[in-house]
């Protein structure tokens, strides 16, 4: 536990126990920031600070949606800031607890998500913290919510690798590793969307000032907060669609190709197929068969196979299911730089 008081406009940092209950109790204006659960930081809460045992116990504990609870002298906040972590799933959702009271704030940041950037900040400036409770407790949001921005930006750069990835590995062995970081990103977005959706009206509380513990002259701000995190949920949105796009292509491309497979197949069987018939018809050895005793007869069967699988692929070849094709067709289309009609190539269509 360390705490930072101001004292005749200067700063005052500490970490003993003692010497926080005394500016506690000479009401300086006080922030607190909370590192591990102890007897003296839940008595400093409850009796120290009158925080309700129900608060208390929500500060300690984990959860998974943001929160919001006003009591008679306090306004308790939970928010969640993002960090990047290696691996499919690339981000990691991190909780900041804000307790803001008339004379102090009270903070829990188990990832440190804030707490250097505030840190530095009044090291070098006592400003922040002189001008009143809510400021030091916009502060720490902002820093929460500016905290997505460069995360979410390295997604772009994922997500159009991805995207290059499902089109040339879907459908083959290495698809299996693609679908699974898919699969990954897709859960990390909707985990993004549920927390952004709660997160989202709670700054939004926060901005139209429903709450006593922000003065009318620092909604500004607080509104700033709640527009930047109204940005992030849109491009957090834009990701998720993208997301699931890449899952369809992938069922898409994965369909395609298994279509072509079968395509192969298909035309191979069509081919074998007459030339199974002749060498059973041959391998049947009636005496009363004249080519039996012909001594051409065997070239002749091998020539007549040749002959049928050469006359097949060039009708399949004819009917543009195998090589190039000769069906091409040209559909009309209008040049909107000229007005001038221009005629596309269309590929041929697909076999039945």
């Amino acid at each position: 536990m360390q705490a930072r008081y101001i004292v005749d406009d200067k700063l005052q940092a500490t970490d003993d126990v003692v010497e926080i209950r005394a500016a506690i109790a000479a009401n300086h204006l006080i922030w607190i920031e909370l590192k591990e659960e102890t007897a003296e930081a839940h008595a400093l809460l409850c009796h120290d600070l009158k925080i309700h045992p129900l608060t208390v116990e929500d500060v300690w504990a984990e959860r998974s949606s943001p929160k919001i609870d006003d009591f008679d002298h306090y306004l308790y906040v939970m928010v969640h800031g993002v960090a990047s972590v290696p691996g499919p799933k690339k981000i990691r959702l991190v909780e900041l607890d804000v307790i803001i009271g008339q004379r102090f704030l009270v903070t829990r940041d188990p990832g440190n998500l804030v707490g250097d950037a505030l840190r530095t900040e009044l090291d070098h400036s006592t400003r922040i913290l002189a001008r009143g409770i809510p400021w030091i407790a916009h502060a720490a949001l902002d820093h929460a919510v500016d905290q997505y921005l460069p995360v979410i930006d390295e997604l772009d750069d994922d997500v159009e690798e991805l995207q290059d990835d499902v089109l040339d590995k879907a459908g083959t062995p290495a698809g299996r590793k693609v679908l699974a970081r898919i699969l990954a990103f897709k859960r990390t977005m909707q985990e993004l969307r549920r927390v952004g959706i709660h997160q989202r009206e709670i700054l939004l509380k926060l901005s139209r000032g429903e709450y006593g513990e922000i003065p009318p002259e620092a909604l500004p701000f607080y509104r700033d907060v709640y527009d930047h995190f109204l940005r992030i949920a849109d491009l957090t949105e834009g990701y998720r669609d993208l997301i699931t796009s890449a899952l369809d292509a992938y069922l898409s491309v994965q369909s395609n190709r298994m279509n072509e497979i079968m395509k192969t197949l298909t035309l191979i069987s069509t081919v074998m197929l007459p030339l199974t018939f002749i060498a059973g018809l041959y391998g049947m050895n009636f005496k009363s068969m004249p080519e039996l005793e012909w001594s051409f007869g065997y070239p002749m069967a091998l020539g007549l196979m040749g002959a049928v699988a050469i006359g097949i692929l060039m009708f399949f070849r004819h009917k543009g299911w195998v090589g190039h094709g000769h069906h091409e067709l040209a559909i009309p289309r209008t040049d909107y730089k000229t007005k001038a009609p221009k005629v596309r190539v269309a590929p041929p269509p697909p076999s039945v």
